[in-house]
Parts: C-alpha cells; sequence; structure tokens
C-alpha cells in the first residue's frame, strides 16, 4: 500500500470520522485514495473502485472538490438506490456498504466512503461491467490481458495451469527414470520425501509427486522435469559467451534441448567453462570457487527454468556471459506485485508453475517458497562479489550478475602468463580426476561429499570434475536397490 494510505488511514472495522477524513485527503489523490465531488460522477467512481480492488485497496469518497473541501451531499433515497444499483455491477459480486458521515460545517450533508479491500494472490480480478481496471500509480487504467489471465489462472489453477495439463503425446516410458530416482533420493536426504519413497516404483512416485493426470497420464510438468525426448520447443536453453560487452562478438554460442536436469546441468557447465576459477587453501584442504558463487548461479538458472512462462512455445531462457557481466534472461515478467526493487526484500512466493515448483521444494532443488533471490543476495555478499540486479526487457525478466573488477578481461593480455595459468590448470584437473578415479576403484559407492572431503575440494568442484569424466565416457553412475554406484569404464 501507499504510504500515504498507510499513514492516514484508520483501521479498517472503526467508524470513520471527519477528522479521520481531513487526514486522509490532505496530501489529495493517490493509488489508494479516489474523490469525488458528488454521486453525478457515481460511474467513474465506481471504475475507480474495481481499479483499487485491483491494486492495493483503499478509499474512494464522495463529497469533495477538486480543491479538497469537504462539502458533502445530500443523501436521498433515491442516492442509495442509484449507489446500491451501481454496485450490481461488479463480478464476481462483492458485498460494499458505504459509509455515511456528517458533515458539521454544511448541514444535511453527508459524505459517502466506500473501504476497499486490497487484492491478494489466489483471488479472481474484479470486473465491473465486463472490464478490469487497476492502478499502476495514481491513474486507473484497463488491466492488461497478460495480467488478467495470470490472475485468472492463479485463482483457478485446475482449469488454467500450464504445469498440471497432460502431456503431449509423452508417456511414463519416455521419462528419465534414472533423474527421476536421483530426484527423489534427494528429497529423502532433505527429509522432505519418505524413506519409503527409494523403493517405490516410478508410477508411484509420479502420483505421489502429483504428475500424473487422474487418468495416468504424465502432465506437463513431468515432461518439463524428466523427460528423455522433448516434443515441447519451449525446453530450451540458449547460451553465449560473448567477446566485449556487446552481442556484435560471438565466441561460443550453444543452445540445449532437454529436460530441467539436462538444461541445469548445461548451464553450469557453460559458467564453469567461461568463468575464472580460483583455489585457494582452508586449513588442510584446497577450495575452489567461481568469480560469481556457483550456487548463486544455479538458484538463479533454477528460479529461471521453474518460474518461466512455458506457453510460449518459441521462446527460451538464456544465459549469456560477457566480459563484464552475466545475464540470466527469462521469458515473461515478473508477479503483478513485484518489482525489480521490492524482489529483493522478504516477500511471498508468487509461482508461474505451481506444480513444478512443489516438485523442486520437495527434491531439495528450490527452499522454501519465496527466498530464492534472498539467498543469491547473500551468497554473492558472502563472496564478496557484487550484488546482482534485475532489469525489465521487452517481455522479459534479465538477472544481471556483474562480474568482479578482477576477471574482466584487459585490453592488452600477456600471453605466457595466460599459457602459464592454463597449463597449470589443466595438470590440476588432471590430478583431480585420477584422485577421483582412484577413490572410486575402493569405494564405487563414494558420494560427491565424500569426495570433496576426501580430495579437499569444494562440492561445485567436485561436481564439475566427475561431469568432466561422465561426459569423456571413462565414469557412469549406475542404478541399484541401494542407491546406485560408480563404475569405471576401464576402455
Amino acid at each position: 500500500m501507499s504510504k500515504n494510505f498507510c499513514t492516514f488511514a484508520p483501521k479498517f472495522g472503526a467508524r470513520m470520522t471527519i477528522a479521520d477524513i481531513q487526514n486522509l485527503i490532505k496530501n489529495g489523490e493517490s493509488r489508494t485514495l479516489e474523490l469525488k465531488k458528488t454521486t453525478g460522477e457515481l460511474q467513474d467512481g465506481m471504475h475507480s473502485a474495481c481499479a483499487m480492488l485491483n491494486s492495493d485497496g483503499g478509499y474512494l469518497i464522495f463529497g469533495v472538490t477538486p480543491s479538497l473541501k469537504i462539502t458533502g451531499q445530500q443523501i436521498t433515497d433515491n442516492t442509495k438506490q442509484e449507489i446500491a444499483n451501481a454496485l450490481t455491477g461488479f463480478e464476481p459480486a462483492i458485498d460494499l456498504v458505504p459509509e455515511y458521515i456528517d458533515v458539521p460545517e454544511h448541514e444535511g450533508n453527508q459524505l459517502i466512503v466506500f473501504r476497499l479491500a486490497p487484492w491478494k494472490w489466489g483471488e479472481e480480478p474484479h470486473l465491473y461491467h465486463g472490464c478490469a481496471y487497476y492502478k499502476p500509480e495514481s491513474i486507473k487504467k484497463i488491466m492488461p490481458k497478460e495480467m488478467y489471465d495470470e490472475r485468472l489462472k492463479a485463482a483457478n489453477p485446475q482449469k488454467f495451469e500450464w504445469d498440471i495439463k497432460p502431456a503431449f503425446e509423452v508417456e511414463i516410458s519416455d521419462l528419465d527414470e534414472d533423474r527421476i530416482r536421483g530426484a527423489v533420493r534427494a528429497g529423502v536426504r532433505g527429509n522432505r520425501l519418505h524413506a519409503s519413497a527409494d523403493t517405490d516404483s516410478v508410477e508411484m512416485l509420479l502420483q505421489k509427486l502429483n504428475l500424473l493426470t487422474k487418468d495416468g497420464k504424465p502432465t506437463n510438468a513431468a515432461a518439463m522435469l524428466f523427460a528423455k525426448n522433448t516434443r515441447y520447443p519451449q525446453f530450451l536453453l540458449r547460451m553465449c559467451r560473448f567477446r566485449g560487452t556487446t552481442k556484435n562478438v560471438f565466441v561460443d554460442p550453444k543452445e540445449i534441448y532437454g529436460n530441467f536436469f539436462d538444461i541445469l546441468d548445461a548451464g553450469i557447465d557453460f559458467c564453469f567453462k567461461h568463468l575464472f576459477l580460483t583455489g585457494e587453501i582452508v586449513g588442510l584442504n584446497r577450495v575452489e570457487k567461481l568469480e560469481i558463487p556457483y550456487e548463486a548461479l544455479r538458484e538463479a538458472l533454477i528460479n529461471a527454468l521453474c518460474h518461466r512462462d512455458y506457453e510460449k512455445i518459441y521462446a527460451s531462457a538464456s544465459l549469456a556471459i560477457y566480459d563484464d557481466r552475466v545475464e540470466i534472461i527469462n521469458p515473461g515478467r515478473l508477479p503483478v506485485e513485484l518489482t525489480p526493487e521490492t524482489i529483493f526484500l522478504p516477500h511471498s512466493s508468487y509461482p508461474h508453475n505451481p506444480l513444478i515448483a512443489q516438485v523442486l521444494y520437495l527434491t531439495t532443488f528450490l527452499d522454501k517458497w519465496g527466498s530464492g533471490v534472498g539467498r543469491i543476495m547473500e551468497l554473492c555478499k558472502e563472496a564478496n562479489a557484487p550484488e546482482p540486479f534485475y532489469t525489465i526487457g521487452t517481455n522479459e525478466v534479465i538477472l544481471t550478475f556483474p562480474r568482479p573488477e578482477d576477471s574482466i578481461p584487459q585490453k592488452t593480455e600477456v600471453k605466457t602468463e595466460v599459457k602459464t595459468k592454463v597449463k597449470t590448470k589443466v595438470k590440476t584437473k588432471v590430478k583431480t580426476e585420477a584422485k577421483i578415479l582412484s577413490i572410486v576403484r575402493r569405494n564405487p559407492h563414494v558420494t560427491y561429499v565424500e569426495l570433496a572431503n576426501a580430495i579437499g575440494l569444494s562440492e561445485s568442484g567436485i561436481y564439475y570434475s566427475v561431469k568432466k569424466l561422465r561426459e569423456k565416457g571413462i565414469l557412469r553412475h549406475l542404478e541399484s536397490s541401494n542407491g546406485g554406484y560408480w563404475e569405471i569404464i576401464e576402455n
């Protein structure tokens, strides 16, 4: 709500007085206050009421002149009948009871005051005579169709939400069992799923995660999360390393189609490929860190893939790395309740795809709903990395991570120094991979955390090295009844 409304408005429920009205109107109209001289402006007043009901709520007052003089008006039975008739134009129907307040300076005259509750996420949008209005600032506007549709979907999820609809030509056999069981194991380890889930059939797991329709078909959410061969053009992440600070020079353009986990892995790998990785000794262990915290980039990619608009079938999420910044671009827009400034403050969650968000929460890929952006900020702050920020593009939301000053390439590079660094980095990677293989030979059931502790690297560093071994065909992970094991392919 606006400062004007919060500061001067009496509590809802308390009967208003002339003194309350004087305090309320002294700064003039605002997003939460609309003033009309008489009920001769009744219809326009109802449009304003509709706009405030779809925004932060507020007050609609009849009996105040444009110069903020309180005059009131004569109230007759005919006046009350006109108001009652006007109120029937709201959809859905609402119970708005006006207050009539005597004006001492104008005997026999009264103010007519409507108190309007703010709109809450999950409520249907209000219409007046078939048209929805809202207040982006102090003026009312017709609500954009995209905003109206989003609110309608939030109020009627079983009817409209994309992620709960049946997937197109996708059967349970088209889903990646390894991905499903891996996600479930993470949920069991995180105490968000019952331990018995480890032994359930794939169909039972999908049912428990609400990823099947009533007739047993996979939903769009199931396809997005776990499909092996996607038929959806929007299941795409575009990635590119640009030289400089514009899109003029492409260095490494890539596209990856796949499910959520395929795309997430590819995005993280791309960051490891093109961002600087540094190492330092902490205690007895060597800790490797990306110039931008790996966990923050991962959280940002998860949020982008979870909350994007999948009904825009030819749009895609993007990851762009420039000399001075990293951008994660998401098709769609922020929820109407949030702005690029307020999104960094504590807020409720407004998931565009609630079923996908719920599954990712249960499998620990999402933390508490609404906390992801705050976590990104904390991770960057802890790593002394520059603060990220949001901007709004044309039908897209952009999260920008500025790169640290010492990571920005200089115009004059010392080639010998670069070659030395590359050679050192390659040697370090070879040693790390050899250590991983040695430990796996002794303990095929070893976990990422155990590998990290044994070798003295961060979990993200181990994740990267294991990923490379798997891509080279040297290492693979096999499923078993006791959680799976690693196998070295000797050839």
